[in-house]
């Protein structure tokens, strides 16, 4: 299931269900929210190329027991507003979801300012917010309905559209991880947002025995929500910086009983050198089909 079409219908239904609920986007979306504008018109608030100030708008309102989604390229939100996000939204916690789109390299053609693979590690140091990384349309359902529920802010990651099927069918309840492949391998496949098809596809064309879990609950993130037990490596996935991102937290987890080894599988700490297309981006940085196996193989597992 697509996640943009998806993440329109979530948010018209759920603007018709909870009165408080406020659409707030910087000059972004355009046809996105056609059925939104035309069904919610009294709820959509362009504020313009003036992120900062959106975010501080939405802070007011959410003091004020409205309930913002604050849609923008994941770019601009959550990264030219870090600091509104820190101290407007969390110092305080206020209910807020945010919504960055285009994560990861999907904005190839427009280079590193409109590229992201820092988001996550950006927000994951600041209190009291959490944050979501969808592979599909199914997961995103299930995260903006968790977020609905919470009583601060979060941010959900939307990455690049139209991958390839992770789930069949409507997840019934958010979890922070989904077994989307069985394997019987003392290796685990952890993988979130994008690069969950990837990593299935890997897992189904050379390690057949090893298990695949999707990640789409990015922080809280604890030992117990996923399957750690009995393995000896772990290979996280994610189109994200390997600084600070899901590689980054499940080092954190694995060295507190230091069982394990961990290879993690991003974007190095580097900047996309060249524009192009997005395959081509994937390839530049080490992220494409054959990039991956080189890299799992030469890690010796």
């Amino acid at each position: 299931m697509e996640m943009r079409s998806t993440f329109s219908k979530l948010i018209v239904s759920a603007a018709k269900d909870n009165p408080q609920i406020l659409l707030l986007t910087g000059d972004h979306g355009y046809a996105l929210f056609d059925q939104f504008r035309r069904e919610c018109p009294e709820k959509y608030i362009n504020a313009g190329v003036a992120e900062q100030n959106m975010v501080g708008v939405a802070a007011g309102l959410s003091k004020t027991g409205f309930l913002p989604i604050v849609y923008g390229l994941s770019a601009f939100i959550p990264i030219r507003v870090l600091e509104q996000i820190k101290i407007d939204l969390c110092y305080d916690p206020r209910p807020c979801i945010l919504i960055g789109d285009g994560a990861g390299v999907v904005y190839s053609h427009l280079g590193t300012s409109h590229q992201s693979t820092e988001d996550i590690a950006a927000l994951r140091s600041i209190p009291n917010i959490a944050i979501f990384s969808p592979a599909d349309g199914y997961e995103l359902e299930a995260c903006f309905g968790q977020a609905l529920t919470l009583k601060g802010p979060s941010y959900i990651r939307i990455g690049k559209d139209e991958l390839g099927k992770i789930h069949t069918g409507t997840i019934e309840k958010f979890k922070a991880a989904y077994e989307v492949k069985t394997g019987s391998s003392s290796v685990l496949f952890l993988a979130t947002g994008s690069m969950v098809i990837r990593a299935k596809k890997i897992a189904e064309e050379v390690y057949k025995d090893v298990s695949v879990w999707s990640v789409p609950g990015i922080k809280p993130l604890n030992r117990e929500a996923l399957p750690l037990s009995g393995k000896n490596l772990v290979v996280v996935f994610e189109e994200h910086s390997i600084c600070g991102g899901l590689g980054s937290a499940i080092c954190e987890l694995v060295s507190e009983k230091g069982d394990m080894r961990v290879l993690r599988i991003g974007v190095e700490d580097k900047f996309s050198s060249k524009c192009g297309t997005y395959e081509y981006l994937l390839r530049e940085h080490g992220l494409d089909i054959d990039s991956l196996k080189k890299k799992i193989t030469e890690f010796e597992i």
